[in-house]
């Protein structure tokens, strides 16, 4: 591995540790040439290709789908950790498919699906670029929507508690 700090082309590993629930591997390493230390991150790589709805096709990015998700969180008060591990659980999710090929729209509904039971609001911004809302009125019943089925919810707890 290449030192980012002189360029040197070869750095010994120091420590290893699994991260991620053992789905990564951190390792820190130690340039011999200038005693820098760094680290590295390694994950299994599968190659799964994403088809968008013009038809293109592009390699799945997790770091794509964790800043697409991020923006919907901003000044939320959501840990980065919570979207990451959403993020890890819908590559995960994806990857159980056993397809080659996954179209964009089930990893937006798993998104949003995520982020509904995260935050809601941060659903609705979501949804809003996700669904391309034409005008108020679209968002209006996608709230609409989210507060019918939040009173759903509430009802089914009261008669269980009963």
């Amino acid at each position: 591995m290449k030192c980012p700090f002189c360029g040197f082309n070869d750095s010994r590993v120091v420590d290893s540790r699994d991260i991620e629930g053992g789905e990564s591997i951190r390792r820190r390493r130690e340039c011999p040439s200038c005693g820098q230390r760094f680290s590295t991150y390694e994950r299994v790589a599968l190659s799964l290709q994403v088809i968008k709805r013009d038809g293109r096709r592009e390699e799945f990015d997790r770091q794509k789908l964790v800043n697409n998700m991020w923006k919907a969180c901003t000044k939320r008060g959501i840990p980065v950790e919570s979207v990451e591990a959403i993020a890890r659980s819908i590559e995960h999710r994806v990857h159980r498919l056993g397809t080659p090929e996954v179209q964009s729209t089930v990893i937006g509904e798993y998104a949003m699906e995520a982020l509904r039971s995260l935050d809601e609001i941060a659903y609705i911004r979501f949804a809003s670029v996700y669904k391309s809302f034409a005008d108020l009125d679209d968002m209006r019943r996608e709230m609409e929507k989210l507060l019918d089925d939040g009173e759903s919810e509430r009802e089914s707890a009261k008669k269980l508690r009963a």
